[in-house]
């Protein structure tokens, strides 16, 4: 299979004018351009090393929404959404050994140490899954570098966890199938099952029903500059905030079939950044909008548009350039 080759371009330049920013990452889109194939050809198979049968390291990879439209709320909290996930060439890099027989724990190890690394971590969560599922009783020690921003709204945890779920499929030589994997991560996250795909694609439900798309027809030319700021948000409090009265109108099928046909530099030229979250993130923290209106203010000639992605709090901007002006 021919996948697409990919630059991430590592520089990251201090933003001395805006304090509340701590990084800026330029990145490409993420997609492998053939039918899913989980034992080789998804965007969490991207080995990186295998040492030995016990040791496996991988590429955990994240997410944009190109755009995220809600639906409206179910009875039991959660709200019906539609919306264009892709992948892109962030990722963190986990490694995943097998631990002795007589363990009774995993051992997750992260390079940021403000991030939980107990029971309420999606990667202990996605360990746990696999044992209940599969019967196997295999605990393992993982080591996080973690690359990609937390409360950024780029699903860097829900990639881990598809990861893990990958990782221990093939280190106890179990043969879980693609139908298996999708079914049982939307037991313990949503956006989760979008990690299986080939790196676009259509998430309708609570995020956990995908339609895999092939890659968009400019993806080679697009580069995404991602600002990152020092602030979070709790996804839980941006849908607190959320007024369904004032959601787009939008169709999302309008906006998915403009992206197929003309690609995100088009797109998001001719009004195909939607993101219902934004009004709530952008009321609990104003300086996201100020952030985006900045990056779109010294940007007219060299970006087609900004967003924020997901709940928050990454803003991203679509361009042709490889470089793009931050004041």
């Amino acid at each position: 299979f021919l996948l697409i080759i990919l630059l991430l371009l590592l520089n990251i330049q201090s933003l001395l004018s805006l304090k509340s920013i701590n990084k800026l990452i330029k990145l490409k889109l993420q997609s492998i351009n053939n039918q899913i194939d989980i034992n080789t050809n998804t965007i969490v198979t991207n080995e990186i090393s295998t040492a030995n049968t016990d040791e496996l390291v991988l590429k955990s990879p994240s997410k944009i929404n190109l755009f995220l439209r809600i639906l409206g709320r179910r009875p039991n909290g959660y709200h019906d959404l539609a919306s264009l996930f892709q992948a892109i060439s962030l990722s963190d890099k986990m490694t995943f050994s097998k631990l002795p027989d007589d363990s009774t724990s995993d051992e997750l190890i992260c390079s940021d140490k403000t991030l939980a690394i107990d029971k309420s971590n999606l990667v202990i969560k996605a360990l746990d899954l696999m044992r209940s599922k599969t019967g196997i009783n295999q605990y393992f020690k993982v080591y996080l570098d973690k690359i990609v921003p937390i409360q950024a709204g780029l699903g860097g945890g829900s990639g881990n966890a598809a990861t893990a779920m990958h990782a221990f499929n093939v280190l106890t030589n179990y043969t879980a199938t693609l139908e298996n994997l999708l079914e049982w991560s939307g037991e313990i996250g949503s956006d989760i099952t979008f990690f299986f795909s080939t790196g676009t694609a259509y998430c309708t439900g609570r995020g956990e029903i995908i339609s895999p798309l092939g890659a968009l027809p400019d993806q080679s030319k697009t580069y995404i500059h991602l600002l990152k700021p020092k602030q979070g948000l709790s996804t839980a409090l941006v849908f607190k905030t959320l007024n369904l009265e004032k959601l787009s109108q939008i169709s999302p099928l309008q906006l998915l079939d403009l992206y197929s046909t003309s690609g995100s530099l088009f797109a998001s030229k001719f009004g195909g950044l939607i993101n219902d979250l934004e009004p709530p993130a952008f009321q609990i923290e104003p300086i996201l909008l100020d952030i985006k209106n900045d990056l779109i203010k010294y940007n007219e000639d060299k970006i087609t548009g900004a967003m924020m992605s997901g709940s928050g709090t990454s803003i991203y901007a679509i361009s042709q350039y490889e470089d793009i002006n931050v004041n």
